[in-house]
This record gives C-alpha cells, sequence and structure tokens, in this order.
C-alpha cells in the first residue's frame, strides 16, 4: 500500500480504505480461484494496482465516462481504476465467468459501486458503447483494436482532455506488434511515471479513435 501513496496522495479515507483491503481480499480468492500468479501476490500493489494505475497517470476520465476493461482477468486495471475514478463507470468483461465471480465478491466487500460485468468475448458486445477501451497484457495490439475501435464512441465527454480510444498495457519490445496493428500509437514508458525497476520494460499504448 505505501508505494500507491508514494505516487498519489489525494485519496479519500474511503479510497485508502479500498485500496488497503485489496491484498487480503485477492490473497484469500486466490486460494480458491487462481487469478493472480502465485509468486506476484506478495506483490499487489507494485505488480498489479499501481501498475493499473499509470492508466490514470497519463489521462484524466472525467465523470460519466464509460469504460470497458476487455479481458479483466481478476479485475487489473479495471478494479484499481474504478477505486480512483468514483464517478466513471466500468464495465468488465472476460470469457471466463470464473475470474469475473471474483470481480463481483470484491466490489461487493469493498463497495464499489462503478463496476459492473459480463461473462462474453468482447467482439460479441453489439449493444452498448464505450468512450475507452482498456487492456492489460490480453491480446496483439491488432486484435484489440480491431475488437474496441466499433464499441468505442466517436464523439467526446465535454471537458475530456483526451480523444477517445484504446488504453493498453503492455511489455517488451512492441515494434513489429505495433506494426502489424496498422495503428499509430503513443506510446509512454511506465518507467517515466513510475522510478520503479519492475516498470523499466513496461509501457503504454493508446490508439485514438
Amino acid at each position: 500500500m505505501d508505494i500507491i501513496k508514494k505516487y498519489f496522495d489525494d485519496f479519500t479515507p474511503k479510497q485508502i480504505e479500498q485500496f488497503a483491503a485489496l491484498k487480503n481480499l485477492y490473497k484469500e480468492w486466490n486460494e480458491k480461484i487462481n487469478v493472480i500468479s502465485r509468486k506476484d501476490i506478495d506483490e499487489i500493489y507494485l505488480h498489479h494496482v499501481l501498475h493499473s494505475l499509470s492508466i490514470a497517470a497519463i489521462g484524466n476520465f472525467v465523470p460519466q465516462t464509460q469504460v470497458i476493461d476487455i479481458g479483466c482477468g481478476g479485475g487489473f486495471p479495471g478494479v484499481p481504476l474504478a477505486i480512483f475514478y468514483p464517478d466513471v463507470h466500468f464495465h468488465l468483461v472476460d470469457s471466463i465467468g470464473k475470474k469475473l465471480k471474483v470481480v463481483n465478491a470484491i466490489c461487493e466487500a469493498i463497495e464499489v459501486k462503478n463496476i459492473t460485468t459480463q461473462h462474453t468475448r468482447v467482439e460479441e458486445i453489439k449493444n452498448k458503447k464505450f468512450d475507452f477501451a482498456i487492456s492489460r497484457a490480453v491480446a496483439p495490439l491488432k486484435e484489440l483494436w480491431h475488437w474496441s475501435n466499433p464499441i468505442i464512441k466517436k464523439a467526446v465527454l465535454p471537458n475530456q482532455e483526451m480523444a477517445n480510444g484504446l488504453i493498453c498495457l503492455k511489455g517488451g519490445d512492441l515494434h513489429q506488434e505495433i506494426f502489424e496493428s496498422q495503428t499509430k500509437p503513443s506510446m509512454m514508458g511506465i518507467y517515466n511515471i513510475f522510478k520503479e525497476e519492475y516498470f523499466k520494460e513496461k509501457f503504454i499504448l493508446y490508439v485514438k479513435k
């Protein structure tokens, strides 16, 4: 939890309480349903929570923004961002139902009210539109853009500084992946935001609608 406070200092008491509860809740659920690597669970705040919050460091979602988390797994980056942005709605989608069971249970335990979940594949969503799509290490950029582009709204909300689009967290050498996607994303090294060794080969990609 200290690693979160190192970079963010304007949380409400409720947000601090919600973030502080995540480690024990994920530890407890991970023993029943494996949603986080066993070796990662003790580093949940660095490897998962702070990593997720890097999205908040590059663009400020205004209230009423609608965000879809593609392939959310156990709830990253969606759950930390929902705590960070209580006035933004997050729709977490995954094809594995038991992972969403964990997300729902954790949201209920810490009273996160701005998350909905859906057990489906994102390409099957036809009746909803979102301002942003977010994702962490789910699929190549080409596929993520193919899935998300049709469900991202063109019109931008008032006061929203960033154009609507796809924001994804990825690691390693991304040149080939970006080339194959035929997109021109903005790319930022997370190490430029959070000076932690863990983030040296991790990046945020943003594809504008």
